[in-house]
């Protein structure tokens, strides 16, 4: 085996989930990079996210799976509903499904500064250059140039670079200049996120899917718990709809409850009054659910493509982070035991373009609320007398494991030496 040259120059454009991942998996490999994060200050943003156990055992490989455990809550099942708030199938999850790793619902701003801190800590702050917005990279026979800006527009100086690895996230900059035509895929599913202050709800450890998409959807985790020191839990969710035609929301903005609420209207049942999470939140944000089409190749000699800016999913199956957090990880170890740093790219781009494409494309298609959908179907989108009545639990469960086997974390594969 070989040992990439300590002098190889690595620029990683991008400090979010997939950005700090691979710095800190090269770091473990005593492999040197310096990250160019285009936001000035890292701040706790957003609002929830799902780490299921094949992100927590990347995640784990980093040394923080402690730290994001004491800030996050351990999911103990996946339960399903339809829209009248009936029952239709639930699994134990993570550790509690015999995954070696927990399954941990968490603010994703917390998820983020950890990694930053843990970043900040192992590789230096010398090296984490925040307030450097990519406006593009050119390459010759040497090396790559990137070129940046600060927040107000004005020019950086421009960094020199071996090899280039574009983690800026699902509107890349980078990856547009190899693909200027290409747009994102919008099919009329718009999405609002929010967290509520809110009691318990289930177990307190439930991850909840209800309605489909067709009529309304709601996915309803915790991320925080004894948030007030009463006993509530910080609970996150997202409302989403899809119409034909609709046009698309914005990114990130303040949502207004009165685009979406009135969906939700009736659903009260026993064990949760909608109407009210919705109305009793914190803040609401607005998104479009996209996409792009899997493309066939991330890696232009020197440059090559990483999490969000390689594979842009719908975050219907909690695998956008996992998914990137892999690469890192590949990436990493390729570059560790491969002289040629472009030919490390390349292997790269072979080892992951193809699964990745087959994710974006069931998160599509046969996303896990695909329960929701079909027993919608199977019912007339009517309440059941009982959910045996349309469909068995085993046919659920087999729907549940497809999507697992694709995405990469059913329980062979989290078996199999990583």
């Amino acid at each position: 085996m070989g040992e990439l040259h300590q002098g190889t120059r690595i620029a990683v454009v991008g400090g979010g989930v997939a950005g700090l991942g691979l710095a800190l998996s090269l770091h473990q490999r005593g492999i040197a990079c310096d990250v160019y994060e285009a936001v000035p200050e890292v701040k706790e943003l957003g609002v929830g996210i799902t780490l299921l156990p094949h992100a927590m055992r990347e995640l784990a490989a980093l040394g923080v799976q402690s730290k994001l455990e004491a800030v996050g809550i351990e999911n103990l099942e996946s339960v399903f509903f339809n829209r009248y708030g009936q029952y239709i199938y639930k699994e134990p999850r993570g550790r509690h499904a015999g995954y070696p790793h927990p399954e941990v619902g968490i603010h994703r701003g917390k998820l983020h500064r950890i990694l930053y801190e843990e970043a900040l800590q192992q590789i230096g702050p010398q090296r984490i250059h925040t307030d450097h917005r990519c406006t593009g990279v050119e390459q010759d026979a040497m090396g790559a140039t990137v070129h940046f800006v600060d927040v107000q527009g004005n020019k950086r100086p421009s960094v020199r670079a071996d090899i280039v690895i574009a983690c800026d996230g699902v509107n890349s900059t980078i990856r547009r200049q190899f693909y200027p035509d290409e747009k994102v895929a919008f099919a009329g599913i718009n999405t609002w996120r929010g967290v509520t202050v809110h009691k318990p709800i289930l177990t307190g450890k439930s991850y909840m899917r209800v309605g489909s998409i067709h009529t309304g959807k709601m996915v309803i985790y915790p991320i925080v718990d004894n948030v007030d020191g009463q006993g509530n839990q910080l609970i996150n969710w997202m409302a989403e709809i899809q119409h034909e035609g609709e046009s698309m929301n914005d990114w990130n903005r303040p949502g207004n409850k009165a685009d979406f609420e009135a969906i939700y209207a009736d659903w009260k049942f026993d064990w949760l009054d909608v109407p009210a999470l919705i109305a009793n939140a914190q803040h609401i944000l607005e998104y479009p659910m996209v996409d792009k089409d899997p493309v066939a190749r991330w890696t232009f000699d020197r440059v090559t493509f990483m999490g969000d800016a390689a594979h842009p999913m719908y975050p219907r199956g909690s695998n956008g982070a996992a998914q990137g957090l892999i690469d890192a990880r590949t990436l990493a170890e390729l570059l560790a035991v491969t002289p040629d740093a472009q030919a490390a790219l390349q292997v790269y781009d072979q080892a992951r373009v193809e699964p990745t494409a087959r994710v974006v494309q069931t998160n599509r298609t046969a996303p896990p609320d695909l329960i929701n959908i079909k027993v919608d179907e199977l019912s007339g989108g009517k309440p059941f007398r009982h959910i045996d009545d349309l469909i068995s639990q085993e046919e659920l469960r087999q729907i549940s494991e497809n999507y697992k086997r694709v995405a990469g974390f059913s329980q062979d594969a989290l078996k199999a030496p990583r």
